[in-house]
C-alpha cells in the first residue's frame, strides 16, 4: 500500500450502501476524502456482521433511520494516512476501530468504573464524532452517511482517534475483527461489568455472539456453573466450547417459567443473570431467576423502548442489583489490548465464534446467515 500517493487526497474506492431500510446493500464507488484534525483514515481487511447492524439496516422511521449509509462496525484495518494532532498511530499500523470513543483525558476515561466518554459522547450518529459531518460521498456528490463512527462496510473509512485502537503485530487479523464489539461485550460484561466471582453460578439469557462471549467471560472468571438460555437447541454443543455447564430451552420448561428451573438448578437462584437479547421481559424474567445479593446485567438493547418493570420489594429485600452493559465496560485503549494479550496466551477463546467467511461482493450473504440463525460472526474480507 503506497501510502504516499493517498495521503492528503481523496480516495476513490467501493462500499457497501445501504440505500433503503431492509434492501440489500449496493456495492458502489464513493469518494472518501482526507482525514481532518484528530481523525485516521484506514484501509479496511476485513469486517462482520453484528445483530446492531441488522437493527439500523431494518429501521425504517424515526430520526435513527438515516439513508443512504455505509454500515459496519467491527472490523480491522491499517492506517492509509493521519491528520493534524494525531499521534499514537501512524501510517501502516494496522488498528482496530471501535465504536466507543475513550480520550483518555475527560473525568470519565480516567476512573476505573466508566468507560463512558464525557468528551467525546457516544451516539449512533451520521457523521463524525467531533462534528457531525461525513466523510463520504457518492459519485453524485451527495453525502452518505456513517455509522456509529466506524462504518468499516467500505474499503476505506475514516474515524476519530478516539475510537481506534493500535493492534499488537502478532494477533490474527480475524480473530482481533470480534473484538471490536460482540465479544469484548459479552467478555467485559462478565469480567468488569458484573465482576463474576470464582465457583459462582452464572445464568444468560440469549445465546448470540454476545451470550456466548458472557459465557466465555464468566469461565475465564472461574464461575462453576453456566447455564444457557436459548430457544435454539443446537445452541448447547456451541455453547460448551464456551463454557456452558447446561441449557434451557423455554418452549421444553412445560408448565415451568424459566426462572423456576434455573432456581431449581442453582440451588435457589444465580449469582450472576445476563439479558443478551434486547427484551424488557427477560430483564424482568433474569432478575426472577436470581437469588439474594446478585448482580442481574442488561446486555441488549430494547430498542423499543419499553419500559422495564421490576419489583422493588423482590430488589431491595435480597439486596439484588441490576446494571447496564455498554460494550462490556471495556475502556477500549486500555482494555482491548489485555484482550488480545489473553488470547495470545491461549486463556481466551475466539476461534469458535466465527462460522462463516463471504467476500466483500458477497457481503448480502452475511445477512442473510445471521438472519436465518445459521452464524455466529461472519467475516467480511475486503481483498478475497
Amino acid at each position: 500500500m503506497e501510502t504516499s500517493k493517498t495521503a492528503g487526497k481523496p480516495i476513490i474506492c467501493k462500499a457497501a450502501v445501504c440505500r433503503r431500510a431492509g434492501e440489500p446493500l449496493v456495492i458502489e464507488e464513493i469518494e472518501v476524502i482526507p482525514p481532518k484534525a484528530w481523525e485516521v483514515r484506514i484501509k479496511i481487511l476485513c469486517t462482520s456482521l453484528c445483530h446492531t447492524d441488522i437493527t439500523f439496516w431494518q429501521l425504517n422511521m424515526g430520526p435513527l433511520a438515516a439513508f443512504p449509509r455505509i454500515l459496519g462496525h467491527e472490523a480491522v484495518g491499517i492506517v492509509e494516512s493521519i491528520g493534524e494532532h494525531v499521534e499514537e498511530v501512524k501510517e501502516g499500523d494496522r488498528v482496530i476501530p471501535i465504536f466507543l470513543p475513550n480520550c483518555g483525558d475527560c473525568r470519565d476515561c480516567k476512573i476505573k468504573k466508566s468507560n463512558w466518554c464525557s468528551n467525546l459522547e457516544i451516539a449512533v450518529g451520521t457523521g463524525m464524532v467531533r462534528d457531525g459531518t461525513s466523510r463520504f460521498k457518492d459519485m453524485k456528490g451527495e453525502p452518505v452517511r456513517h455509522f456509529l463512527y466506524v462504518s468499516s462496510f467500505s474499503e476505506y473509512t475514516v474515524v476519530d482517534v478516539s475510537t481506534i485502537v493500535k493492534l499488537d503485530a502478532d494477533m490474527p487479523i480475524d480473530k482481533a475483527c470480534l473484538l471490536g464489539c460482540g465479544v469484548s461485550t459479552g467478555v467485559g460484561s462478565a469480567w468488569k461489568v458484573a465482576e463474576v466471582d470464582e465457583g459462582s453460578t452464572v445464568a444468560i439469557f440469549g445465546l448470540g455472539a454476545v451470550g456466548l462471549a458472557v459465557a466465555e467471560g464468566a469461565r475465564l472468571q472461574g464461575a462453576s456453573k453456566i447455564i444457557g438460555i436459548d430457544i435454539n437447541p443446537t445452541k448447547f454443543e456451541i455453547g460448551k466450547k464456551f463454557g456452558l455447564t447446561d441449557f434451557i430451552n423455554p418452549r421444553e420448561c412445560g408448565d415451568k417459567r424459566v426462572s423456576q428451573v434455573i432456581k431449581e438448578l442453582t440451588d435457589g437462584g444465580a449469582e450472576y443473570c445476563f439479558e443478551c437479547v434486547g427484551l424488557a421481559s427477560l430483564v424482568e424474567e433474569a432478575m426472577e431467576s436470581s437469588r439474594p445479593g446478585s448482580k442481574t446485567i442488561m446486555v441488549g438493547a430494547d430498542m423499543s423502548g419499553t419500559p422495564i418493570q421490576l419489583s422493588s420489594q423482590l430488589m431491595l429485600h435480597g439486596s439484588r442489583h441490576i446494571a447496564g452493559s455498554l460494550l462490556g465496560g471495556i475502556k477500549p485503549k486500555s482494555d482491548i489490548p489485555v484482550l488480545v494479550q489473553k488470547y495470545l496466551n491461549k486463556e481466551l477463546r475466539l476461534d469458535g465464534f466465527i462460522t462463516h467467511e463471504v467476500s466483500f461482493q458477497e457481503i448480502n450473504k452475511s445477512f442473510e446467515y445471521l438472519l436465518e440463525g445459521k452464524s455466529i460472526r461472519c467475516l467480511i474480507w475486503m481483498d478475497k
